[in-house]
């Protein structure tokens, strides 16, 4: 097996939760830590929590599991890291926003909204020549869909990252 075959089968996708002081420079020091250690942040969402003094994070990273439990060490160390989770293969609720734009003359317009029907997407743009769909769902949903309009001509496709939320009473981060 070549090097770089077996290095993709060690990497996989995490996400970490982070409950944080929500105070300037916290953003950047995380980041440094996945720097540092070759880790790439694939998608960064953060957002304000019950107390404005705090905020909850959800990053998704691809990477090694050694290297992943080393920044999660790091992470629990940094002052402004109050908690740090990772619901990498959980049940957890998990949703990402999608905008995905695709060229669509009049003659493919029909086709083409009947297929966002099927797939549950909301139009939110019309033009002569493009037509915008806005989809909500797992990371999955959203890989599928792009596959599929992919067909159509996809101009442009905007994603939140993952946003998610722990179930019952178990608080996310």
């Amino acid at each position: 097996m070549s090097s770089a075959v077996q290095q993709n089968t060690l990497y996989k996708k995490h996400t970490l939760s982070l409950f944080v002081a929500n105070k300037p420079g916290v953003l950047i020091r995380i980041s440094l830590v996945f720097s540092r250690r070759g880790y790439n942040i694939e998608s960064l969402v953060v957002s304000p929590s019950n107390n404005p003094e705090y905020s909850t994070m959800n990053i998704t990273a691809s990477g090694d599991d050694k290297v992943l439990d080393q920044i999660i060490k790091q992470l629990a160390k940094l002052v402004d890291v109050v908690h740090v989770s990772d619901r990498t293969g959980e049940d957890v609720i998990q949703r990402e926003l999608a905008l995905i734009k695709l060229h669509c003359d009049a003659q493919q317009r029909s086709n083409v909204l009947q297929l966002a029907h099927a797939l549950k997407c909301d139009t939110v743009d019309v033009s002569e020549e493009t037509i915008t769909f806005e989809l909500t769902g797992t990371s999955e949903d959203l890989d599928n869909a792009g596959r599929v309009f992919d067909a159509y001509g996809v101009q442009e496709v905007m994603r939140t990252g993952k946003v998610l939320m722990a179930r019952g009473n178990t608080l996310t981060a």
